[in-house]
């Protein structure tokens, strides 16, 4: 399961479908439909919020959003609670950022050069809006790929 920080409009056609799969997934998992991902480490964040159920929701809804603007149709009416006004931000930290932004670049070298292109050539990384960076090191949860932060060297 990868649910990630950094803004699905990085993400080629392959990420952005699994994005919304592994999104629908974890709402599964928070509303305790699931025997198996209970202790996912990428569910840590969102267990730890404020409501983690409009949290998955508002996650859900910006990947819906990015597919829609794709013209791919994802069904909204999957996101069980929509994001409201007052669903609060997750912080996530600046070396979370950089490690996943390398790790998307990484995939994208083996199966979307164009997409690579298209995301070297942006001057910030942008994120995820429910997420807020912070300083930091790479998140504890992350299950890290030593080449990936290598690459952050």
């Amino acid at each position: 399961m990868r649910l990630w920080s950094i803004h699905p409009s990085m993400l080629d056609v392959k990420g952005l479908v699994a994005a919304w799969r592994e999104g629908l997934l974890a709402q599964k998992v928070l509303l305790g439909e699931t025997k198996g991902y209970r202790n996912h480490s990428q569910l840590i964040r969102f267990k730890e919020s404020a409501s983690p159920l409009h949290s998955i929701g508002k996650y859900l809804w910006v990947i819906y959003e990015e597919a829609t603007y794709r013209k791919y149709r994802f069904d909204g009416e999957k996101i069980i609670h929509p994001p409201t006004p007052v669903t609060k931000e997750i912080l996530v930290t600046s070396n979370q950022i950089k490690y996943e932004y390398e790790l998307i670049k990484f995939k994208l070298e083996k199966r979307d050069i164009t997409k690579l292109e298209e995301i070297v050539s942006l001057k910030t990384v942008p994120i995820h809006p429910l997420f807020t960076e912070t300083k930091g090191d790479i998140e504890i949860w992350e299950k890290t790929i030593p080449e990936i932060v290598e690459r952050m060297k």
